[in-house]
């Protein structure tokens, strides 16, 4: 499918802040891309439709989780991690993206992974910090970007970790493993 029907699909079915949101992301991810070697062309599909699904019924989004052997865990945690692998599932099935590296940056945006690609980096941390990000830390994150993907991300989980435990919830694992595997890419 082509960019702009792309966005076209994408816009249509969120509401304006998250779209701008999204303009944020493409804008930055592009942006990081360049200043650390990734593909801005994959950047920017990847950015494009990371939320595609963010506004879907909870229930949509838990449905295509069960019925199409994603991640049977996501379901025991926050509802705002899944619409990360509900949408790298549609932008498959429903848009014929084949390319594993930005199926993957779609599906792990929320959470990471141990083991993140650039790619993956790029669009977690673009979802951070782009431009109408406002929330305490975000600066440092903008401020370590300049430099370091995985630095930047460090600070960005523990940003996510602090809020989920201030909000007494649980934490994805998942979360946790990322966040270790980046403290040692860092000391390595």
């Amino acid at each position: 499918m082509k960019r702009e029907k792309l966005i076209a699909a994408v816009k249509e079915q969120m509401p304006e802040k998250r779209w701008l949101h999204t303009l944020g992301v493409m804008e930055t991810s592009v942006m990081l891309a360049k200043r650390f070697g990734g593909d801005p062309v994959k950047a920017d599909l990847a950015a494009i439709l990371h939320d595609y699904c963010k506004y879907w019924p909870v229930l949509e989004q838990a449905k295509i989780i069960r019925e199409n052997a994603l991640p049977q865990d996501l379901l025991d945690f926050d509802k705002e991690l899944w619409h990360s692998h509900a949408g790298a599932f549609i932008a498959q099935s429903q848009f014929g993206i084949q390319d594993e590296e930005i199926l993957d940056a779609i599906r792990y945006h929320t959470s990471g992974r141990e083991g993140m690609t650039l790619l993956d980096k790029i669009v977690c941390l673009a979802d951070y910090m782009e431009p109408g990000r406002e929330f305490p830390g975000v600066e440092l994150i903008r401020e370590e970007a300049k430099t370091s993907l995985e630095k930047a991300l460090v600070v960005g989980f523990d940003s996510t970790i602090r809020f989920l435990i201030e909000k007494g919830k649980r934490i994805y694992p998942l979360t946790i493993l990322t966040r270790n595997d980046l403290i040692q890419q860092i000391n390595n």
